[in-house]
């Protein structure tokens, strides 16, 4: 392990992020679609300043700090769909982005079973200044966009796109993709109806997750406070490990997608 708390100490009066360093928002544009891709969860990138939070390398390789294959298939179905993605590109151990800043768990000193020191004892500069180097410009980029394609009466769906772990503390988990909704579960209800006709999948109502777990920020502030239909998908990561597993999954939750929107008035047509 590095000295990873040495970034710690020295966060005030101190930029998060370096001028060298990527910016928190990875943006791509879309062409004519309703869905808007998100991705919260889409990096175990930590900030220079931070060291390595005083983790070991292969904690960092976990899902305590990323969502493993959740990137690719947010692209790959902005790419197959023709809509916009916007993707959070550093780790969610430093503040997770769905999750409103104030809950104890937006910069968490338990993740799992595992202990984040570099997160324990943090004064409210030190978490302001997180809130605002990263989780302020990912939403404030998600509202640009959105805000942006309602004025110019674009129809469209928030989808965000996640992943989960095969087992949680001890407990296996038998599905293989989540379906989440925040208030209306319109679309969700289109999107459990279209996966549930492939008897192989074992898909989950508000299950691995649901918004009484806090899980639902993103989609509650940009698709449901908005009267936007909206969708949190997880699928579970060993199922997407390898770039062919992702090209499956992406093929398999447009198919989906597309006739979900056809079923809320909001058509939409995969590329070939």
């Amino acid at each position: 392990m590095t000295n990873g708390l040495a970034g710690v100490a020295r966060v005030a009066g101190t930029p998060l992020l370096a001028s060298d360093e990527p910016p928190v928002v990875d943006l791509r544009d879309g062409t004519d679609s309703p869905f808007v891709f998100l991705c919260e969860h889409a990096s175990n990138r930590l900030p220079h300043a931070l060291g390595d939070l005083g983790l070991p390398a292969e904690a960092l390789e976990r899902h305590i700090a990323w969502d493993p294959g959740a990137a690719p298939m947010a692209l790959g179905l902005a790419e197959k769909l023709g809509g916009p993605a916007i993707l959070q590109t550093y780790s969610r151990l430093v503040i997770d982005c769905n999750r409103e800043p104030g809950l104890p768990d937006a910069i968490t000193t338990l993740s799992e079973d595992t202990k984040i020191p570099g997160n324990e004892h943090l004064g409210d500069a030190a978490r302001r200044q997180r809130v605002d180097a990263i989780w302020a410009p990912f939403h404030a980029a998600i509202d640009e966009l959105v805000e942006a394609r309602i004025a110019a009466g674009r129809p469209t769906v928030i989808v965000t796109l996640h992943s989960f772990t095969p087992v949680y503390r001890g407990v296996s988990r038998p599905w293989h993709v989540g379906i989440i909704s925040s208030g209306d579960r319109r679309f969700a209800e289109a999107m459990l109806a279209a996966l549930r006709r492939d008897p192989a999948l074992v898909v989950g109502d508000d299950e691995p997750y649901s918004a009484r777990d806090n899980v639902d920020y993103t989609i509650r502030r940009h698709g449901f406070e908005r009267g936007l239909p909206h969708v949190m998908i997880e699928v579970r990561n060993d199922l997407i490990r390898t770039p062919g597993d992702v090209v499956g999954w992406v093929d398999r939750l447009a198919g989906a997608l597309v006739e979900s929107a056809d079923a809320v008035g909001m058509p939409a047509r995969q590329r070939n």
